[in-house]
């Protein structure tokens, strides 16, 4: 029996994350590799990437959430896995009798983490977040002292282990940026401090994608990298994908659902802001905001359809969007559109949705919705 053709589907190519891991180890070659998957790995499926990264040598793996590091743990994952993004209550003791490695950025979390370990009766492995300058999460340099001091005295009665010492950059993807240079010297600063006190890390760590391709000073004992492990570039400014040795993962598929022609003067989609010119092809994407299709993209959005790159014909609605063929009857329903790929055959990629939409390729990839089947090349 034949399967049905997707609606819309996105291909996954684990060889292309494999070999974009590979290839960030080699930016990176005396720092261990962390593969950062939450977000379901920036929309490409947390579980999969995972087991590619760690396939191709990465060593860590990381999330924002303690229900993403679960999650992966459940799925049979081992290793070591780090997660950052807690809130009062959370999963704690959970986390702890799965052997995630925990951020503590202020005192209440270090009080979580203590009962946690408690309870589980083991000790639990924390990473002391600084805020070097970011202004997100991370201990403040004004705090940063009596962090370390009641971690160092949780550590000496067994509650917990001291693993990491670890900041984020605000602007590592502006090569030169002033704050640069500023946080790798607080960071510097905040390690040395805590080392004095007794703090003994396995890693230190700040440098996310950009830091790992273009700031070695950073890399210190691990990298953490995200966007860049799935081949799209952190930043336009450091360069596309192939310049940086990349290969995106992702390709967005859809079948086109209706070809039909339409006279001069026919509104098309909400609102008519396209009206066409003269008697034309329509061709009807089914993918819309509800797949991750951004409606800010409307009358930008780039499509490879019938050999030729078209671009969408007024608002993005929900469900379905539609290209102006100008007149090409070639185009039949059931064609393949491509709405992006790495770019190697002519179609558009995540970055070129970015710039029709006003944001960032980050966002282009992330969030491309649940009810998009993936489809996984090179497992």
């Amino acid at each position: 029996m034949n399967e049905t053709p997707p609606r819309v589907h996105a291909e996954i190519d684990l060889d292309a994350v494999r070999g974009n891991v590979r290839a960030l180890r080699e930016r990176a070659p005396r720092a261990e590799l962390m593969a950062v998957v939450k977000a379901d790995a920036y929309g490409h499926g947390a579980v999969p990437c995972a087991r590619a990264a760690l396939q191709a040598g990465a060593t860590w793996l990381g999330t924002a959430t303690p229900q993403e590091a679960l999650e992966l743990r459940a799925a049979g994952l081992e290793g070591r896995i780090m997660c950052w993004l807690w809130t009062p209550g959370g999963p704690w003791r959970e986390a702890v009798e799965a052997d995630v490695d925990v951020a503590v950025s202020g005192m209440w979390a270090l009080e979580e983490a203590r009962a946690a370990a408690r309870a589980a009766g083991r000790t639990a492995r924390i990473q002391l977040k600084a805020d070097t300058g970011l202004g997100r999460n991370g201990c403040q340099p004004a705090d940063w002292a009596g962090l370390v001091q009641a971690a160092v005295a949780a550590q000496a009665e067994g509650s917990v282990r001291v693993t990491g010492l670890w900041s984020h950059f605000a602007c590592a993807d502006e090569p030169g940026h002033p704050s640069v240079q500023r946080q790798l010297d607080a960071f510097r600063e905040m390690v040395e401090y805590a080392e004095k006190e007794g703090v003994e890390p396995e890693v230190r760590h700040i440098a996310n994608s950009p830091a790992t391709l273009t700031l070695p000073e950073s890399h210190f004992d691990l990298v953490r990298t995200g966007l860049a492990v799935y081949g799209v570039s952190p930043a336009p400014e450091l360069g596309t994908s192939a310049q940086l040795g990349l290969t995106p993962a992702m390709t967005l598929k859809a079948s086109v659902a209706l070809v039909k022609d339409v006279p001069a003067g026919h509104g098309v989609s909400y609102g008519h802001h396209y009206v066409t010119s003269a008697p034309t092809t329509l061709a009807l994407i089914p993918a819309g905001y509800a797949d991750g299709i951004p409606r800010h993209a409307s009358g930008r959005g780039p499509v490879l359809v019938g050999g030729k790159v078209r671009t969408a014909a007024g608002r993005v609605a929900m469900d379905q969007f539609v290209v102006d063929l100008d007149a090409d009857t070639g185009v039949r329903t059931g064609d393949e559109a491509v709405l992006f790929g790495p770019g190697r055959h002519g179609e558009p990629t995540a970055e070129d949705w970015a710039r029709a939409a006003d944001t960032i390729a980050y966002e282009i990839v992330t969030r491309i919705g649940g009810r998009v089947p993936r489809v996984y090349l090179g497992s």
